[in-house]
């Protein structure tokens, strides 16, 4: 016996067997899923797929709708928390939905500048701790961390990155090389600039390997470089060729100038600075030097880097008799600007994070900076003009979370935290 079906019978038919399969398909899953482990822990990926939280996919039919619930990871493995049979699938990738411990995008009318700390976890031939190994050198937390910045820019409206030294941990081309297609993946994208670290020179302050790979003439071509410090003597492998340099931009009305200054600048250095910010006083000014806070005094013994009084160090560890201590480099410099009001730094990971307001000689609040996480993260400063606030987070991109606490700096409120700071158009 022949049976027919009318076209609009068929096509229910075929929906009614589609869904079918497709809640038998999910209910083996889950099922499968959950013999493997009775632990629950939620996984929210900020990358934006069809099984993530936050995407759904439509599917309008006149039998119902089905929800997929938020992902969990069953020991490494995302599942499915079944909540309901009754689902739409729906496609969102637009969503804003963050897990309380992520990184919120930037909002409308907001912009961040990103802090770049030590970056020396270099793995492979040569690196310290590693005199057997042949293999080739490599950087993932670097790696990674450029690799955030450059995929959101757009998302958290990034107008500048700025790195606080120690790009390498040896001062070897190996290491450069490496540091230098990190750094690559920035360039063009947004403004950067670089402040050459302790271990990125030699013990009289040359720099000539970081020079070789960061040249000036590597960032001639943009119009937000403002140049950098060359020597009068005609020799710059000291100071010269871009190891202390200025960058210029404008974001939400304003503008800005960035200074980056070398480990314990000399007084020409300093005095170039002087007359940099001078010059430009009608800018709103940023620092990113690499020694700043730490240890007051020159420890004397390990547990001193943790447990020693804390605050502008008192003592240098480049450039010889010449170099400028970070509480030198305050007061021949960094007080006396009306414009300044931040210093960020780097150099100190069993200190790791530290913050104090100083006030310049013109009233001026200054906010001092300390990052120096190791593999624990980045710095993500939002400024938000509206409410006259700097929202300052540290994010991990490895671990797609914000860091809440570390070992050696347990409160939260130096890991994320905010700072007043008025913001009207320029």
């Amino acid at each position: 016996m022949k049976i027919t079906f009318s076209s609009q019978r068929h096509q229910q038919l075929l929906r009614l067997v589609f869904l079918g399969c497709l809640v038998l398909l999910f209910h083996h899953d889950v099922h499968a899923e959950s013999n493997r482990s009775t632990r629950f822990h939620d996984n929210y990926s900020s990358s934006l797929d069809v099984s993530s939280a936050s995407s759904k996919i439509e599917l309008a039919h006149e039998f119902g709708r089905l929800h997929f619930p938020p992902k969990s990871q069953f020991g490494g493995s995302t599942v499915i928390q079944p909540r309901s049979t009754r689902v739409a699938l729906v496609s969102d990738p637009t969503s804003k939905k963050r897990h309380p411990n992520q990184l919120e995008l930037a909002p409308e009318g907001t912009f961040s500048i990103v802090i770049i700390p030590d970056t020396q976890r270099y793995q492979g031939s040569g690196t310290k701790g590693a005199a057997n190994d042949s293999s080739m050198v490599t950087n993932p937390i670097f790696e990674k961390w450029t690799d955030w910045i450059a995929a959101n820019i757009k998302q958290q409206r990034i107008k500048f990155v700025s790195h606080v030294g120690d790009i390498v941990d040896v001062n070897h081309p190996a290491q450069w090389s490496i540091a230098k297609g990190c750094m690559d993946k920035l360039h063009g994208r947004v403004p950067y600039g670089i402040s050459v670290g302790n271990h990125d020179m030699t013990g009289d302050g040359n720099s000539s390997l970081y020079q070789k790979f960061f040249p000036k003439a590597h960032f001639e071509r943009f119009s937000w470089y403002g140049g950098c410090f060359e020597n009068p003597n005609g020799s710059q492998s000291i100071s010269g060729n871009n190891s202390n340099s200025l960058q210029l931009f404008e974001a939400g009305g304003m503008k800005f100038i960035y200074l980056h200054l070398e480990c314990n600048a000399p007084d020409n250095v300093l005095h170039w600075a002087n007359s940099t910010l001078e010059h430009y006083r009608d800018r709103r000014a940023l620092i990113t030097t690499h020694m700043g806070l730490g240890p007051r005094d020159k420890p004397t013994q390990p547990q001193d880097y943790f447990d020693a009084p804390k605050g502008r160090m008192l003592w240098t560890k480049r450039h010889g008799d010449r170099g400028n201590s970070p509480q030198q480099m305050w007061d021949k410099c960094f007080k006396l600007h009306p414009n300044l009001f931040m210093v960020c730094c780097g150099d100190q990971s069993r200190t790791q994070a530290m913050r104090q307001e100083s006030i310049g000689e013109h009233g001026n609040p200054i906010h001092e900076l300390l990052s120096d996480y190791g593999e624990g993260g980045i710095r993500v400063m939002r400024f938000i003009p509206s409410s006259n606030r700097i929202e300052v987070r540290t994010y991990d991109p490895l671990s797609q979370s914000l860091c809440e606490s570390t070992s050696i700096v347990k409160d939260r409120d130096q890991h994320q935290f905010s700072i007043p700071y008025v913001m009207k158009p320029d």
